[in-house]
């Protein structure tokens, strides 16, 4: 595990490189792969290197969901109406402490990086699902991933499916296939990308900026000299001793749960930016998620927790109900159906306790105290004959009373449920991915992009599915168009 800060080296000490670059990108993932695309495209000599394999990378693992907006071709050809300023509104709402500039270069420019993703060669179908699920079933190019449609935050913004899709069918696969493509791509503009090979270390130079990377690959060692380093090293979900420093809320999935990430998520790319002076932020962020949708029919459920009390609404994007969880007292929760509401979880990641004939009998059964979840099911069940929940704001195609027993309750508590999840922290970086120190000044030659970098994603109860990937990609060309660009005035 990279748990101490690696120590630079000073490229005074080193007399041979192994080899000499514009732009060497650590990280074979989306963040940067996108960015060594653009770099290779402004004219940078450039060279990506990976410890892993192809398509070993965490990016390979998901989904596939791209977060795009403000009008994307597909949006249109489906019928929705989006604009970068509304796009914009809800995702301060959902972030509210990143920097402004971010989100707003990120809005104004998701359509043309939609034509910069299908340039890489596909085409999102332009198709839309309209079901609540996690991931399109099909082909589907476009769904809601997010809380868009959610009180309260369909009053901040004009409500838009953000979820672009590519045309891969199933809840895996998309994003191996992008990258599979953006790969291939780099081997076309002639960039080697060296797998097998990991950074070290960092190399400084006299003013401490950042000069090179120090590398080992299998029995061999070296150094790389480059006027640029982007790190694109991935997230610190699989290294146990920062996240029980950092963000111990995930301590849950080492023993209860599945770490989102591959043995490579270790923190390598944060300890690295560290070692020169940046700073990293948000490293309390979490992503957890264990769906209970679909089927649709079970947002008709209340989710509870231990005392029997409603704490968030039930449509809400699953990764927003499953930080909640998190939150509540020893992390205790239910979902309540009854028999006219009652089905299976398509995903089985909760277990059914048990059926009861009366409340008064769950609340027993369950350990909440006498007469609570009574109460909370005879307010919410007031509300609900006329379509309403004034509580919580759930909508209202998911409100009807709960009052034909049986009734029956999911175990949603971790550890009796399946939960996995990913850290959401990273170092800090302008919008063009330069890494920061402390006193916000920019380091020469370092940048950090993807799950190492902290940009608009660095909540769970915040996120939208897709959000990763989109900035991932978008700051990640922007890094190498902006180290492309440096480095071409600069004299080794």
């Amino acid at each position: 595990m990279v748990t101490e800060i690696p120590t630079p080296t000073s490229a005074d000490e080193l007399h041979t490189w192994s080899d000499e670059v514009d732009v060497l990108v650590v990280g074979a993932g989306m963040g940067g792969a996108s960015a060594a695309l653009e770099a290779a495209a402004a004219g940078s000599r450039v060279l990506v290197i990976d410890r892993g394999g192809r398509l070993t990378c965490t990016t390979a693992m998901a989904g596939g969901h791209f977060y795009l907006g403000g009008g994307t071709p597909l949006q249109e050809a489906a019928g929705f109406d989006d604009t970068p300023e509304e796009m914009a509104k809800y995702l301060r709402a959902m972030s509210p402490e990143c920097a402004p500039e971010k989100i707003e270069a990120y809005c104004e420019g998701s359509v043309e990086h939609f034509h910069w993703l299908e340039s890489l060669g596909f085409s999102f179908e332009r198709s839309y699902y309209p079901g609540k699920a996690v991931v399109q079933p099909g082909t589907e190019g476009l769904m809601y991933t997010g809380n868009e449609k959610c009180w309260p935050f369909n009053e901040h913004a004009a409500p838009a499916p953000r979820g672009h899709k590519p045309p891969i069918a199933g809840d895996t696969g998309g994003a191996a296939f992008v990258l599979d493509l953006a790969l291939d791509r780099l081997d076309d503009l002639g960039v080697e990308v060296r797998f097998d090979t990991a950074a070290t270390g960092l190399v400084v130079g006299s003013d401490g900026d950042v000069t090179g990377v120090t590398w080992k690959r299998f029995g061999q060692t070296g150094a790389i000299r480059a006027r640029a380093v982007v790190l694109a090293a991935g997230g610190f979900v699989l290294n146990s001793e920062m996240v029980s420093a950092y963000a111990p809320r995930l301590t849950a999935l080492m023993s209860k749960g599945m770490p989102l990430g591959n043995s490579y998520d270790d923190g390598l790319g944060i300890r690295l930016g560290e070692s020169v002076g940046g700073v990293a932020e948000h490293m309390d962020g979490a992503f957890f998620t264990s769906p209970f949708y679909p089927p649709e029919e079970l947002l008709k459920g209340i989710v509870v927790n231990k005392h029997g009390e409603r704490f968030v609404n039930e449509d809400s994007y699953h990764g927003r109900v499953a930080s909640y969880v998190f939150d509540q007292p020893d992390q205790t929760a239910y979902l309540i159906l009854d028999s006219a509401t009652m089905a299976r979880p398509h995903y089985g990641f909760q277990s059914l306790v048990d059926g009861w004939e009366t409340l008064e009998e769950m609340e027993e059964g369950l350990g909440i105290p006498a007469g609570a979840l009574a109460r909370t099911m005879a307010d919410y069940n007031a509300s609900a004959r006329s379509g309403a929940d004034p509580g919580f704001g759930k909508a209202s195609e998911y409100v009807v009373p709960l009052d034909t027993p049986p009734y029956g309750a999911y175990d949603f508590t971790p550890g009796k449920a399946f939960y996995s999840g990913f850290t959401m922290g990273g170092l800090r970086v302008t919008v063009d991915g330069q890494l920061l120190r402390t006193d916000g000044s920019a380091i020469p030659g370092a940048y950090a992009v993807g799950a190492c970098a902290s940009n608009i994603a660095y909540d769970g109860a915040g996120y939208s599915s897709g959000t990763q990937l989109g900035e991932a990609s978008f700051f990640g060309r922007r890094a190498g168009r902006h180290a492309a660009t440096a480095t071409a005035a600069t004299v080794v």
